[in-house]
């Protein structure tokens, strides 16, 4: 055979397999999906005990479990019956229930003003008959922050099921403006948002455990309804007991607009999602996509064309669209959505149409999950079509994000994991191991024998291996699909069933129920995460075409060619459209709190001083070393750490603040004890903007259960620990939080000159001693990575953390809301009776440290900088923009001003304003002199040396301040300043009284 015949042969055969490998790959690729059996809830929940309670006004009952009870069941639909009592005709209220009646207009009718969170408010009310009814409130949220109002419900004294203790009612929001405003490149700035303060009337619902409005079981005749305060203010007007509303089937909603014919001309009606009519929470935020067919497209600018995405996931929120249809008439609904963010996972939204569910298949409604945005009408599972009756003339439809569907997993690893924590107890009490981490105090060369000592724990154990299982089974028949989480789970099904088979070594593998209990904690906020992003909703007769297209792979390669083309020519950098003759500011902070910044000087700072400024991202200090280098450095650097104004005065880099006009009324504005870290040479070279809080956090539902109240004291804490080391429990007190024993002791960490350190003073020995003591003798966790999870299962329930762990347990810990507190730290008690509480106002973890502002030495605008300082730093620009950037997405944003009077303008829950307000007395800085970074490194030298190494105290701490002691002089000599110089380091001992009002 000739050489060309064999090449083509060879060619020929080359394309026949590479169509078989491409029909390989797309029959992988396909749609083709593995059909999962579908389980029954009952098989997932079986297993929580209590199901069946006798009574059902149960606190331990969830609802989930109340609903399948047997006096649940025994009960009847209260139909054709009401009964309702106006707010103001209230029978009784707790003293400090701060309650005002006044005549509303809108009402045309006295309502009640409940104007605090704390207290309860009691009415007597009258059921018709026996049965079940639900409760509907006429109400209005009072301002005063973002969350919504929570409210506990009791009947007769007590709550019916868990969740009554704290029901959710919403505050609505919506855009400020539309068209959004622009910034300087042509990029959209995200809106502020205003609430929506009008009247509702709604039941009480809570879509993480049903779609429907909660259930109340009462029995004819006259019953005690108590709301207990939980949450923000709000005004009430009346409250209804009503029967349940039935919602019909998709087929009875049909037969019931059997003769409703659309008829007319195709017509469809497009509404851009991000045009929302109002949305319940803040945190719900437009999006910026840039893909074919993104409406509108952005054409390579940040465009807000979507909504949702992760920050719409919590049970509850909802988003409303309003919509004109032009005739009565059935009509389709499609929606373009992306639902990629959690793996096969499917998301689920409950429809609402005019503020009522159609039919019961519009419950829980489920969106698959994608790669990508899609266009899908609302059907059922065979892709037939619903079709929703709409009459004439403007309509509402919203989708709130349910997670009741998924809710009896979740209900069951919860249980699973309280499970876990009770073994892990019982194996911890007999072998006397309470260390954690790497501090296990078990002798690991011991043969136990656990069947003599817990004869219980094996057939447990067995028992929740196979609970474990079902929830998997329950969540693949419910996703049809084998879900990350999933496999996440049976992996710490296999975690388990490797102790059950080594059930004698348990006891040296005592941690790994707390990693599996922390898994099960992450997991499960996954499979109740119902992310889900909307581009567009299309409203159409069923006969329509609109002709809108998804994205394939196809067009994404054009659009991704148009925009590599598109960035040759488009500005990027908004420095290219600065105004040579203006201030500039750097801003080392993300791109919406620059573009509130800049929105907010062209409102109010312009006009008023008529100083233009230019405003531009600074992503880290590094570019501004750089540039004070090499002559292109701004005027004023805003959002710096907090030792960067003096680590640039040190170089004569910083402009001293301290002879300006008005320097001591905005130096008034601040916290004394903060300031210290501004101060070198007796002058102030910055001043901060947002400020940080070491407080203690304690799960106040564990201390109820064993009897306990958090500490005060040092005292206190020595005295608490045994009781919580009994119960496997035990104290965080991060060893990086070194300086909370040394200024609580009266220490300092330098000589009042700054020159030399002072570690081994009286009072230093003596705070380093007890602070070590605490980690040897009272076995105090040496190490623990990650407090919020041992905090969230419960086996440290007690610690100390720093602001940013407030956050993550209001936005990442909902499965313990309402069962933790912040409160201040503990301290040391004085002869007066007052407990000192000093704590350096810095996060040493570097997530939530306060930010400062400088001007630069070579600025060469230095008194229009001072302008732009006193106007920033002022009380109503500092709670303006507290309040707007937190409206960009609640309290992830939230802004811990330093200016200590506009901190009173935050939204804080006023439990936790007044433990911050006590802490705030208490702040004491440490000052920075030169070599100040070799103090933490030197101090935990110390700790180690003493903890670890059983080292002497005080000969750990003399051989660190000798170390220290030689860096300090290092960098003087470096620096030219003198031995015999002074950097003025006066000492602070005198708590800060804030002034009257």
């Amino acid at each position: 055979m000739s050489g060309k015949k064999m090449r083509t042969l060879a060619f020929a055969g080359g394309i026949v397999l590479l169509g078989a490998a491409l029909a390989l790959l797309w029959r992988s690729g396909s749609d083709e999906q593995q059909a999962y059996p579908v389980f029954d809830a009952e098989r997932v929940l079986s297993g929580i005990g209590g199901t069946d309670g006798a009574d059902g006004a149960d606190a331990a009952l969830s609802y989930t479990q109340w609903m399948r009870s047997e006096r649940y069941a025994a009960s009847k639909t209260a139909e054709g019956v009401e009964a309702s009592i106006m707010a103001v005709d209230y029978a009784a209220a707790a003293p400090e229930t701060q309650l005002e009646r006044r005549r509303d207009p809108a009402q045309g009718a006295e309502v009640l003003d409940w104007n605090s969170s704390r207290g309860w408010v009691e009415w007597r009310i009258e059921a018709p008959r026996d049965g079940i009814y639900e409760l509907e409130l006429v109400y209005a949220p009072l301002k005063g922050g973002f969350a919504p109002p929570v409210r506990g419900i009791r009947i007769d004294g007590t709550y019916p099921f868990a969740e009554a203790e704290r029901v959710s009612f919403d505050r609505l929001w919506k855009d400020s403006l539309y068209p959004y405003e622009r910034n300087a490149i042509g990029n959209e700035i995200r809106p502020v948002q205003v609430e929506l303060t009008e009247w509702r009337t709604e039941r009480a619902t809570n879509y993480a455990v049903s779609s429907e409005p909660l259930r109340w079981a009462l029995t004819a005749g006259e019953h005690t309804l108590r709301l207990d305060a939980g949450q923000g203010a709000l005004s009430l007007h009346s409250i209804r007991l009503v029967a349940p509303l039935r919602t019909p089937s998709y087929a009875e909603y049909a037969q019931e607009h059997a003769v409703a014919a659309s008829g007319g001309e195709p017509w469809h009606s497009i509404v851009e999602a991000e045009r929302y009519a109002f949305k319940s929470s803040v945190a719900i935020q437009l999006q910026s996509r840039s893909e074919p067919y993104i409406s509108p497209d952005p054409k390579g600018k940040i465009v807000y064309n979507a909504i949702g995405g992760t920050s719409w996931t919590k049970p509850g929120d909802r988003i409303g669209w309003e919509v004109s249809v032009p005739r009565a008439g059935y009509y389709a609904i499609d929606v373009k959505y992306y639902q990629g963010y959690n793996g096969k996972s499917s998301a689920y939204r409950t429809v609402l149409i005019d503020g009522e569910t159609p039919f019961r298949e519009m419950q829980s409604y489920r969106f698959v999950s994608n790669k990508g945005f899609e266009i899908a009408t609302i059907g059922d599972g065979e892709g037939r079509p619903y079709q929703f009756y709409l009459t004439e003339g403007k309509h509402l439809i919203e989708m709130a994000v349910d997670a009741s569907a998924v809710r009896p997993a979740a209900e069951s690893l919860l249980d699973i994991g309280d499970r876990l924590l009770e073994m892990e107890r019982s194996v911890r009490a007999i072998t006397g191991n309470y260390g954690y981490g790497s501090d296990q105090n078990v002798d690991t060369a011991r043969t136990w024998d656990l069947r003599k000592y817990d004869p219980q724990l094996e057939s447990e154990l067995r028992e929740l291996i196979e609970r474990l299982l079902a929830v998997c089974d329950y969540l693949n028949g419910l996703n049809q699909a084998n879900t990350d989480a999933v496999t996440a789970l049976r992996v710490n099904a296999d975690r388990l069933q490797r102790m059950l088979d080594h059930f004698n070594d348990i006891p040296n593998r005592v941690a790994e129920f707390g990693t599996v209990r922390t898994s099960l904690n992450t997991w499960i906020q996954t499979i109740e995460s119902q992310a889900l992003e909307l581009d567009y909703l299309v409203v159409r007769t069923p006969d329509a075409d609109p002709g809108l297209k998804s994205p394939d792979s196809w067009s994404k390669a054009r659009y991704a060619a148009t925009d590599f083309f598109r960035s040759f020519f488009q500005q990027y950098d908004t420095n290219d459209t600065d105004d040579e003759d203006a201030l500039t500011v750097w801003v080392q902070r993300g791109k919406d709190y620059v573009d509130l910044l800049e929105l907010m000087v062209q409102q109010d700072f312009t006009p008023q001083t008529g100083i233009q400024v230019n405003i531009n991202l600074m992503p880290n200090t590094n570019v501004l070393l750089l540039g004070n280098v090499a002559g292109d450095q701004p005027d004023v650097a805003l959002g710096v750490p907090l030792e960067t104004p003096v680590d640039f005065a040190m170089r004569g880099a910083a402009e001293s603040l301290s002879g300006y006009p008005g320097f001591e009324e905005v130096f008034g504005r601040f916290n004394p004890g903060l300031m210290r870290s501004y101060q070198y040479t007796g002058n102030v070279y910055g001043l901060p903007e947002t400020q940080n809080y070491y407080m203690m956090f304690y799960r106040s539902d564990i201390f109820e259960d064993l009897g306990l109240q958090p500490p005060d004291t040092w005292d206190d804490v020595e005295r608490l620990l045994p009781t919580l080391q009994e119960n496997g429990l035990t104290f965080n007190l991060p060893k990086r939080n070194f300086h909370i024993p040394f200024y609580q002791q009266g220490a300092e960490f330098y000589e009042t000159n700054g020159m030399q350190p002072a570690l081994t003073s009286e009072e230093g020995i003596a705070a380093f001693k007890r602070w070590t003591d605490w980690y040897r003798k009272y076995n105090l966790p040496k190490d623990i990575p990650v407090f919020i999870h041992h905090f969230r299962n419960g086996d440290i329930p007690i610690g100390v953390a720093d602001f940013d762990m407030y956050v993550q347990l209001v936005i990442g810990a909902p499965e313990i809301e309402g069962k933790w507190k912040m409160v201040p730290l503990p301290g040391i008690k004085q002869p007066d009776g007052t407990v000192a509480r000093w704590s350096h106002n810095e996060s040493l973890a570097r997530i939530q440290e306060p930010s400062s502002l400088m001007i630069l030495k070579k600025s060469e605008r230095k008194e229009e900088a001072w302008q732009f300082i006193e106007w920033w730093t002022s009380v109503d620009v500092q709670s303006r923009f507290s309040n707007d950037i937190e409206s960009f997405a609640g309290i992830a944003y939230r802004w811990n001003t330093a200016n200590l009077e506009a901190m009173q303008t935050i939204p804080w829950p006023e439990e936790d304003l007044a433990a911050l307000n006590e802490q705030d007395r208490w702040v004491k800085n440490m000052p920075y002199v030169p070599g100040y970074y070799y103090l933490a490194r030197e101090i935990e030298f110390a700790w180690n040396n003493t903890v670890v190494g059983q080292m002497p105290a005080r000969e750990a701490l003399e051989q660190s301040e000798r170390s220290l002691a030689r860096e300090m002089m290092r960098k003087q000599e470096e620096l030219g300043i003198a031995s015999g110089g002074g950097l003025i380091v006066p000492p602070y001992d005198k708590p800060y009284e804030r002034s009257a009002p």
